[in-house]
């Protein structure tokens, strides 16, 4: 929450301003006391109530300017583990020009109706290379879900069985994730066991450890180039901010 300072420290402030104010010489005055200094300054804002406002835009100004700041260098910290790392399913386009890499969890409302949107801009440009972090924070079912699906990716499944997860209606349990994997055409006796390779749980870790460093708190979540978009998002402003991240590079 943005606060104000506070009175005292108004009150200093304003006693520098005055004490600086251009003038004939004369000879030093005695120092105004605390309650005459915070007399005046509150004088002054109940005379000027618009400069709270003015501190509170520029205070908020400063904020979003350093988080931004703080993400944008958090993501070039971990460049290679967002866009080229080995162990995390790729799907769009695998040699496209531009990567756009989502954090997302399969019980997540907002995922689910933003994959079409996604797909579809994935689809329109042609040329994205979309990388798929399992960021399960949505509770046990989220978790299962997630290591099905890396499972899935041991035997060339992972896009079909995310796409059944994705497009569920409704929450999901250990049943029905086994259910719609087995659905998606995978070796379920194999899956089962791929589950508990140490790789998948690793897969996930390195996941939950990479969003908290960039500031992840919720999904879905992008990033794209330098930016982070948080929340869910149209298929017109993923095309156009990956179009904005293509022109860059190639500026």
């Amino acid at each position: 929450m943005a606060r104000l300072p506070s009175v005292p420290v108004l009150a200093l402030s304003a006693a520098a301003l005055l004490a600086g104010t251009t003038g004939p010489a004369r000879a030093a005055e005695p120092a105004l006391d605390r309650a005459a200094v915070e007399k005046i300054v509150r004088e002054y804002i109940l005379a000027h109530p618009e400069i709270i406002t003015e501190a509170v835009t520029i205070l908020q100004q400063r904020e979003e300017e350093a988080a931004t700041k703080a993400v944008t260098e958090a993501i070039a910290k971990n460049r290679t583990q967002l866009t080229a790392s080995k162990t995390s399913p790729v799907g769009g386009n695998p040699k496209g020009d531009v990567t756009l890499v989502e954090f997302f969890d399969y019980n997540c409302g907002y995922c689910k109706r933003t994959q079409p949107e996604l797909e579809a801009a994935v689809a329109e440009d042609g040329k994205v290379r979309l990388v798929y972090k399992e960021f399960p924070i949505l509770g046990p079912s989220s978790v299962v879900a997630a290591k099905v699906a890396l499972a899935a990716q041991k035997q060339g499944k992972y896009q079909a069985v995310h796409d059944a997860l994705m497009g569920h209606k409704g929450p999901l349990d250990e049943d029905t994730v086994l259910a719609l994997a087995k659905s998606a055409g995978a070796d379920m006796a194999r899956l089962q066991k791929d589950m508990d390779d140490a790789a998948v749980q690793a897969e996930i870790d390195a996941n939950l450890k990479l969003a908290q460093e960039l500031g992840v708190r919720g999904t879905p979540a992008f990033i794209v180039g330098d930016t982070m978009i948080p929340g869910a998002v149209d298929r017109a402003s993923l095309v156009e901010v990956v179009k904005s991240v293509r022109a860059a590079k190639k500026g």
